[in-house]
């Protein structure tokens, strides 16, 4: 029989080893300085897409001194605007799509209990998609294995402690009143983030050990994470929520916080039995919840097929069945499978970060615009919570008159 020392310290030591490896990919990766910077530049045709205007509006306002030109480079031609000057440019052009006062902020839960269908990809892509398009986004990692977290630069393991998580404001003993004290900012000047580490766990072992007086611990630490996440979204438009991927207080805690849900799933079978289980098993939780006098209320649900090979017949297979079933709580444009994620990922980025196509052009684009019109139908379920519709860009009215 092995020794259970020995096995403890054997993976103590991958893990430690582990560790090592992604701290030398972060810095290689975020070299010179090591830390992850946003250095990708918009032209002037997408930037005046993205406002819902003309290019000759934008012109103007460089023109008569509104807004600067952007930098030009060596051989002078304009370099693009950055994201710092996008914003900039909709606060000048009145071009900010975020919330009216009276609108409640989109708590949004990107969760399923199956591993592998890319929850964490596709929260930090809508993100990044919510952060092209203006609003004002933050993101909160529930979950202790912190994969979003590294996805925006931060190493779990070295840069973040237990209490600049969850932990100080979700444990037995809180130490913080509020959640002000958690966010960090991003390259993104309109994403912020709460990051996660493997510490957070310790809420788990905590809540699970409070005794006879569990039960109303739990409530409390409920309603807690609810009204402290709903105090944070005042300065923001949209909150996106990346639980744990299994049932647990956290995830409980979490899928009671927020007012919609999304549920990433893969096309294959199993992904798809699980996801059943899932949504059958969170059915059940939802009742007790209520019974317990815990309000449960999502202004949207629906089901994104991520990981999407078209050229595979099994996928096909799969998504009709998915279909079949789920009806229109299946947002009909799936995320399709593509190696320029997958090469952004392997580089801590998510394609919307990326200055150049990793891969070919053509691959790029195709990618590119797959996410933004994927993505772009969860915009448009927030955009109707706020009694709103995309609005009407500039040169498409013109065209139609």
């Amino acid at each position: 029989m092995s020794d259970p020392n020995s096995i403890g310290s054997q993976i103590g030591d991958l893990a430690s080893a582990g560790e090592k490896m992604i701290e030398r990919l972060r810095r290689k990766a975020f070299l010179p300085d090591s830390r992850k910077g946003l250095n990708v530049r918009i032209g002037i045709a997408e930037a005046a897409q993205l406002l819902g205007c003309s290019t000759n509006r934008i012109r103007m306002a460089e023109d008569d001194g509104r807004l600067p030109p952007p930098p030009a480079g060596e051989n002078g031609r304009r370099l693009g605007y950055s994201m710092d000057e996008l914003m900039h440019m909709r606060a000048v052009l009145g071009a900010s799509p975020a919330r009216a006062p009276g609108d409640v902020p989109a708590i949004i839960a990107v969760q399923n209990f199956k591993g592998g269908v890319g929850k964490s990809t596709v929260t930090t892509h809508l993100a990044h998609y919510f952060g092209v398009q203006g609003y004002r986004v933050l993101v909160v990692d529930c979950d202790s294995q912190a994969t979003t977290t590294t996805l925006f630069g931060f190493n779990p393991h070295f840069n973040i402690t237990r209490d600049e998580t969850l932990y100080p404001y979700l444990s037995i003993d809180p130490t913080q009143t509020d959640l002000l004290y958690a966010v960090k900012r991003t390259p993104w000047p309109n994403v912020d983030l709460i990051p996660s580490n493997l510490e957070l766990f310790d809420v788990e072992y905590e809540l699970a050990a409070s005794g006879a007086d569990g039960q109303s611990v739990l409530a409390a630490r409920f309603r807690k994470l609810k009204a402290g996440l709903l105090d944070m979204a005042r300065d923001y438009d949209i909150v996106i929520l990346d639980p744990p991927p299994a049932l647990g207080t956290i995830s409980l805690a979490v899928m009671q916080a927020a007012n919609a849900l999304l549920v990433p799933l893969a096309a294959t079978t199993p992904d798809f039995c699980s996801t059943v289980q899932f949504l059958s098993m969170m059915d059940q939780v939802i009742a007790q919840l209520i019974e317990a006098g815990i309000e449960v209320d999502y202004s949207f649900v629906r089901l994104i097929c991520s990981k999407f090979d078209g050229g595979d017949p099994s996928h096909e297979m799969v998504r009709t069945i998915m279909e079949q079933t789920f009806g229109p709580a299946l947002l009909p444009v799936p995320i399709l499978e593509s190696a320029e994620i997958s090469h952004a990922a392997l580089r801590m980025m998510t394609v919307y970060e990326l200055e150049r196509p990793i891969g070919t052009p053509r691959t790029h684009k195709r990618c590119r615009a797959n996410l933004d019109e994927a993505l772009g139908q969860i915009e448009q379920l927030v955009r109707a919570g706020w009694g709103r519709v995309a609005p009407a860009r500039e040169e498409d009215v013109i065209h139609a008159l």
